[in-house]
């Protein structure tokens, strides 16, 4: 990664995107060492941090890692995920913050030097392009690495750097921790089965 230390940095980290690729390729992200790696970089002036939260559920996995999140130095841009039944009829969520990323990125562009962005979707070329026209400088982290890869090879192109996320996975990655436990479900085996059929 090219860096100058008087660069103004800011960082958007796409949260679904990001867990995604670092799960693929078999780490977990340390937030902490993230963060601090980027400060070691240039002037860090803000890291935003992406993603939409089930409101009605009595458990969120992604809830205590907001909390950290939002006390520890990022700026938790989030929104209400929305429920729909895929079409097996399983309940998914969904909560794209595609809109609110390039908005951000678009108004940072008038301060920051260089705008490091944390997702692989191909959605985001045309913003790349953008925030470049303004005379910045934008690195994407994503992968290629993976099965599939993790990101366009049009934002791969558009970007004038691409770091793939495995090689920053000894500098801010952990060991994966074993999946959270889920609240107990007290129905009986009739009612689940009842309930996945719908």
């Amino acid at each position: 990664m090219t860096f100058y230390p008087t660069d103004r940095i800011a960082l958007f980290i796409d949260g679904a995107n990001l867990y995604s690729a670092a799960k693929a390729l078999g780490f977990d992200i340390d937030y902490r060492k993230l963060l601090d790696e980027f400060k070691k970089r240039g002037v860090l002036i803000r890291a935003y941090y992406y993603t939409a939260i089930a409101e009605n559920d009595d458990y969120s996995p992604i809830r205590p890692l907001v909390d950290w999140l939002d006390y520890n130095g990022f700026t938790l841009v989030t929104k209400p995920a929305r429920e729909f039944t895929d079409s097996q009829g399983r309940k998914r969520w969904r909560g794209d913050m595609d809109i609110e990323i390039a908005v951000d990125m678009l108004q940072m562009a008038e301060t920051a030097d260089h705008l490091v962005l944390f997702s692989g979707d191909g959605d985001f070329r045309a913003l790349v392009e953008a925030v470049q026209r303004k005379g910045r400088r934008v690195t994407v982290v994503s992968t290629m690495k993976s099965q599939p890869p993790m990101t366009s090879d049009d934002l791969r192109r558009q970007a004038d750097n691409f770091v793939d996320l495995s090689d920053l996975g000894g500098i801010i990655g952990r060991p994966q921790r074993a999946q959270p436990r889920q609240p107990l479900d007290n129905r009986t085996l009739a009612e689940r089965e009842a309930e996945d059929e719908y």
